[in-house]
């Protein structure tokens, strides 16, 4: 065997690698734009740099979080020049925290960023407009989450409970007495929690916590062990003493302590009410939740004599306001836990004109017999991942209208690319501001076919 010369397996490839940029290294930048989360992004040597709480135009002393290849992440720590719309953050909290990260932009602003962020996306992805855009739908900039888990964790060495919101970029633990965006009712328990919590005998066996603020204020303690019965008594007392439910969820699934005991929200321009446990998926943000209804129906616009479907329906959020529209609502969800509930909430509010199915909707449907018969409209309500094999079949059910409200607008565009293939056009789209302070996008589009066109996809074209 021939003798392997040493170093020529290891030969470099040519040029020089850059060092990596250090953690928690100071850096002055001056910020061109704003990305799709709402980021300031700088370049500087080679490098794209992402800056959370900067803005464009501003000049920023930066401090680096992570850095991989030629991306930087890091957070403004102060500003030297800064951008004319920018304003004091309301919260305290902002920049350790890891919510509500575009606060220090006023919410006129920040509706601007997540319109540009959507038309952006249609117009990259689907080559598409909407012929009409729909104003922002908004509620309070504050006060308005009406949901939110608490993180609890047991610091072994410092022998201390945790308890607050996950920081920015990292798993740290910020302790919180008040939060901007909960609202009013949960602010108390959120201030009092900490110490009740610190008290306990046993606090390693907590895994979180979870506030709700419905048909009544309602407390979910995680635990991965049994609680002692001093802490489960002093949690009681707690909860009775804010006149609030408490459940709890160790193994298997979240149950309250009184099962008798109904937790729901309200649909209030309906008179309707619907029951939800913790776990299932509710809107937190109820204003914004009923203008979005409100919204999809007028876009809708079922008629009495027409059969509707609704997809990924959860516990009934469009499906029981659609039922007092249309001849027929026929709501289809992925979990059946859900299906159960969104089938117990149109009967509890006397609605007999629905038909609730499980299916998995990430997969084709292969012609299921609820589909039988057909449907003048679709609405769909999927998650982040979009529904893509759901679309590649909606033109045969023939609906000529479809309300998609999407909780994430790259997925909307890649869907939207399928629908008007199909044959439909992106008549109408608008944001949805159900998440102020954040630069989470939701959004709703209406898709028609013309009146008189084929009543299934002959000679579709690409966007």
């Amino acid at each position: 065997m021939a003798k392997v010369k040493p170093g020529l397996r290891f030969q470099p490839t040519g040029g020089t690698r850059s060092p990596q940029v250090p953690t928690g290294k100071k850096q002055r930048l001056t910020i061109e734009r704003l990305s799709n989360d709402g980021r300031g992004i700088a370049f500087l040597d080679g490098r794209t740099w992402f800056v959370a709480g900067a803005l464009a135009g501003e000049e920023v002393e930066a401090r680096v979080l992570n850095a991989h290849g030629k991306v930087v992440e890091a957070r403004c720590e102060r500003v030297l020049q800064a951008n004319p719309m920018r304003r004091p953050a309301p919260c305290q909290h902002f920049g350790t925290c890891g919510g509500c990260s575009v606060q220090h932009i006023s919410h006129a602003e920040q509706l601007a960023l997540k319109q540009r962020m959507l038309a952006e996306q249609l117009s990259r992805v689907a080559g598409a407009q909407p012929e009409q855009w729909a104003a922002p739908l908004s509620g309070p900039e504050l006060a308005y989450r009406r949901r939110a888990r608490i993180a609890v964790r047991w610091d072994v060495k410092a022998k201390r409970l945790d308890v607050g919101f996950r920081a920015a970029a990292s798993q740290d633990i910020i302790a919180i007495q008040q939060c901007q965006v909960l609202v009013q009712p949960l602010q108390p328990i959120l201030q009092q929690l900490p110490s009740l919590l610190r008290g306990f005998s046993k606090p390693q066996v907590l895994g979180h916590v979870e506030l709700f603020a419905g048909t009544v204020l309602a407390v979910l303690v995680r635990h991965t062990a049994p609680l002692a019965d001093t802490d489960l008594a002093a949690l009681q007392a707690f909860c009775e003493g804010f006149s609030a439910q408490l459940w709890l969820h160790g193994e298997g699934q979240p149950h309250p302590l009184n099962p008798e005991q109904r937790l729901g929200f309200a649909l209030s321009p309906w008179g309707m009410e619907l029951a939800y446990r913790p776990g299932d998926f509710v809107q937190v943000n109820a204003a914004v939740n009923d203008a979005m209804i409100e919204q999809a129906l007028a876009w809708l616009a079922p008629a009495q004599d027409e059969r509707v479907l609704d997809l990924f329906c959860g516990l009934g959020n469009f499906a029981l306001p659609l039922a007092g529209k249309a001849r027929e609502v026929v709501a289809v969800e992925g979990v059946a836990a859900m299906v159960q509930r969104a089938a117990e909430n149109a009967a509890s509010n006397n609605l007999h004109n629905t038909r609730f199915h499980q299916a998995d909707l990430s997969q084709p449907l292969a012609a299921p017999d609820w589909a039988a018969d057909g449907f003048s409209a679709v609405l769909l309500d999927p998650p982040r991942d979009g529904a893509f094999e759901v679309v590649r079949t909606l033109r045969a059910s023939g609906a000529r209208r479809v309300v998609y409200v999407s909780c994430n607008p790259a997925t909307l565009a890649r869907d939207t690319v399928e629908l008007i293939r199909q044959g439909y056009r992106l008549k109408r789209a608008g944001i949805l501001d159900m998440f102020p302070q954040t630069a989470h996008v939701e959004a709703m589009a209406l898709f028609e076919v013309d009146q008189d066109g084929p009543s299934n996809p002959t000679g579709a074209r690409n966007a």
